[in-house]
């Protein structure tokens, strides 16, 4: 029972896969947004100063989960291209920007590292662009589902140099320290 699938069958075959990466990609990023506290949430995070052009808190929520929907989706329509040449590299290039960008939260929010963070998100960049490209090879669709993934991790990082600007100390600040004198 050989042949070629029909074009249903492949429509469905990309649903399938979009079924899976789609949540997957969505959940991750989730987990990795919650694995710390980050944004507003987050003590250490308001007591920086921050760039003129940072955006209000509400707005990393929805353009994370948006991004994560169209990285789903990206990643699905590469999947689905089976026999494709260059799939595994694509696939092994977003999966490698990815766990990137799941280590970035924990790291810049957790650890407080933002110098190591800001190289994070350079070689983040890096990759996902590398990913792009291997994804247009494959189908074109998919680069063209990257490029605002790429728009918001080259200002991903121009907020995160911000805040090293201007936080010299970031990486040793403690919130809430207080200093008192006793006199006794």
């Amino acid at each position: 029972m050989g042949g070629i699938a029909s074009k249903g069958q492949l429509r469905m075959s990309l649903a399938r896969w979009a079924m899976l990466c789609v949540p997957l990609i969505v959940l991750l990023g989730f987990l990795s947004g919650r694995s710390v506290a980050s944004g507003d949430e987050n003590p250490w995070y308001q007591a920086l100063v921050k760039p003129a052009l940072t955006p209000p808190g509400w707005v990393f929520p929805v353009a994370w989960t948006t991004l994560y929907i169209m990285l789903g989706l990206a990643l699905a329509t590469i999947l689905n291209a089976r026999g494709a040449r260059g799939r595994g590299v694509a696939v092994a290039l977003f999966a490698a920007q990815f766990a990137l960008n799941l280590a970035w939260t924990p790291l810049f929010f957790g650890a407080h590292q933002v110098s190591t963070a800001l190289l994070v998100i350079v070689a983040m960049l890096l990759l996902s662009i590398a990913t792009t490209f291997a994804f247009r090879r494959i189908r074109k669709g998919a680069a063209w589902l990257m490029l605002p993934y790429l728009i918001w991790l080259g200002f991903a990082g121009v907020l995160n140099w911000g805040i090293l600007r201007l936080n010299p100390d970031a990486e040793t600040l403690v919130p809430g320290a207080r200093t008192s004198q006793v006199i006794g």
